[in-house]
């Protein structure tokens, strides 16, 4: 019998937001462990469904009201304009780093074998159309699926 060692050998992530600091944030883990070799699998539900909607994925925004990364009030984060202005100000400085825009960035991850996944709960709340999402999505699956999708040793889960 071999020792797993506590070896990662898949990362499977939940996005349930699909602000832009929380999906940049799944595909950076999810794109870094395919770059190490382990495999990688991202379950998008409730609002995290908004990544993959073909519709909405160019349009994604920074929360501004209730982050207390933004270090500002939350009134003042509430005020027209703040997300606008706090999602231009990201975007310039990811754009410093090369950071790739969300479609291209889904291409990235469909090209190195990152599994996707539409929560059906969510896709039918929603009212989605399967023509709605990145043709990059591997299915619609439930929570059952995603779990049994997560067994074995050294899964990790991690939900954003």
């Amino acid at each position: 019998m071999t020792e797993n060692k506590g070896k990662i050998k898949k990362m499977m992530i939940i996005l349930s937001k699909a602000s832009l600091e929380n999906v940049y944030a799944a595909f950076v883990l999810a794109n870094g462990a395919r770059m190490e070799g382990i495999e990688s699998e991202i379950f998008f539900t409730f609002f995290g469904l908004e990544a993959i909607n073909k519709k909405k994925l160019d349009s994604l925004h920074v929360a501004t009201v209730g982050n207390p990364a933004m270090h500002i009030p939350t009134m003042i984060g509430g005020l027209p304009g703040m997300e606008a202005l706090a999602t231009t100000m990201m975007k310039k400085e990811m754009e410093k780093v090369d950071m790739p825009e969300i479609p291209e960035f889904l291409d990235i991850l469909y090209a190195s074998g990152v599994k996707m996944w539409a929560c059906k709960l969510a896709f039918d709340m929603f009212h989605y159309k399967e023509e709605d999402l990145y043709e990059g999505v591997d299915d619609i699956i439930t929570v059952g699926d995603f779990y049994k999708r997560s067994e074995g040793e050294g899964v990790h889960m991690l939900f954003i």
